[in-house]
């Protein structure tokens, strides 16, 4: 089964690619083409979503966000390299989670985005979860990830 026909069989489907939020790449292929690096992407597929965790935002719904950031940076690596069957290896992703001083389950939230990355790929890559004051457009979550490709 393709990388593709999982997620349909999950219920879910590439967005489109969001749009660049200022001047940078939003993907950036080296080391001979044999990895990718996708920069931050936020959770907004089809409306806008702005929050914080602890405040406005459960930790499931900050899962689910977590989870639609991931599909956006899979949707930025489609565009890249053309076949996401051709992800050999996950090496690491960041999560960056915007919350309240008194919010600590970091963790929890992003593995919204590493649990759908272990379901299609059947690997888990390594890991940063991050608490943040604030993130572009106020919205709650936004991550950042390294593939290895065939």
């Amino acid at each position: 089964m393709t990388i593709e026909e999982k997620l349909a069989s999950m219920g879910l489907s590439l967005p489109t690619p969001p749009p660049k939020g200022g001047v940078y790449s939003p993907a950036k292929t080296f080391c001979g083409g044999k990895l990718v690096y996708i920069s931050g992407c936020g959770p907004v597929i089809d409306k806008p979503v702005a929050g914080k965790l602890g405040a406005e935002f459960t930790i499931e719904q900050g899962r689910r966000y977590a989870r639609d950031c991931m599909l956006n940076v899979l949707a930025v690596l489609k565009r890249e390299i053309g076949d996401l069957d051709r992800v050999k290896g996950l090496v690491k992703i960041t999560t960056f989670v915007a919350s309240t001083p008194d919010f600590y389950d970091h963790p929890k939230v992003a593995n919204g985005g590493s649990e759908l990355l272990s379901a299609l790929f059947e690997d888990v890559p390594t890991r940063s979860a991050v608490g943040m004051v604030a993130l572009p457009g106020n919205i709650p979550v936004e991550t950042e990830a390294l593939f290895e490709i065939e």
